[in-house]
């Protein structure tokens, strides 16, 4: 089907931020992530994958650019692809703003209160709608193609929650590092056929 489109979505690898929620846009992969992302690119050798997307965020971008470089394909960088802000408490790594984004996360997923946020970061209606114009925008410019997306544990989710419909399905399972799994666009309809695990 000439408009149907492929995403081959996955979180960044992993990173120097573990257990820190948050944007943090200048954290970088650590020397394991670094792996991970080329073992990533091996696995999508034969994907004919046409370019890859990735956020703002150093490790999103790190994770595109070894992908893209060993399958010989341009990068782009999308700022809809974000990891979901917490406002002043970006970068806390204490226990209770890490308990605050998983309960927040929680009401997004699981009883569709998008009106949470952790703080003045920002709500389940400001994430769901950024990523999911995103990846419409992505899938748009790509009819026929399949694409990669380099994105984050809770935006991405919520983004493709509210493309497919998710929901309950995936809470619990949160997104591993680097670890690709198919989005599909036909042109009027989104699927998820499935979540890694």
């Amino acid at each position: 089907m000439a408009d149907h489109v492929r995403l081959v979505c996955l979180r960044h690898a992993e990173a120097g931020n573990t257990g820190t929620p948050g944007a943090l846009p200048l954290v970088r992969l650590t020397p394991a992530g670094r792996r991970q992302a080329a073992g990533v690119a091996r696995l999508l050798h034969d994907e004919g994958v046409t370019r890859v997307y990735a956020s703002t965020a150093a490790r999103s971008r790190e994770t595109a650019d070894i992908i893209a470089g060993t399958l010989g394909v341009p990068v782009a960088v999308v700022a809809g692809l974000g990891e979901m802000g917490l406002g002043r408490l970006e970068g806390s790594g204490d226990a209770a703003t890490r308990a605050r984004t998983l309960a927040v996360l929680r009401s997004w997923l699981v009883d569709g209160e998008l009106g949470e946020a952790v703080a003045d970061g920002e709500d389940g209606h400001t994430v769901a709608a950024r990523v999911a114009t995103a990846l419409t925008s992505i899938a748009s410019a790509h009819p026929g193609e399949t694409v990669a997306v380099v994105g984050h544990v809770a935006s991405l989710t919520t983004g493709l929650d509210a493309l497919c419909g998710l929901g309950r399905r995936v809470w619990g399972a949160p997104l591993p590092h680097a670890a690709p799994f198919p989005v599909e666009w036909d042109g009027r309809t989104w699927r998820c056929p499935s979540w890694p695990a």
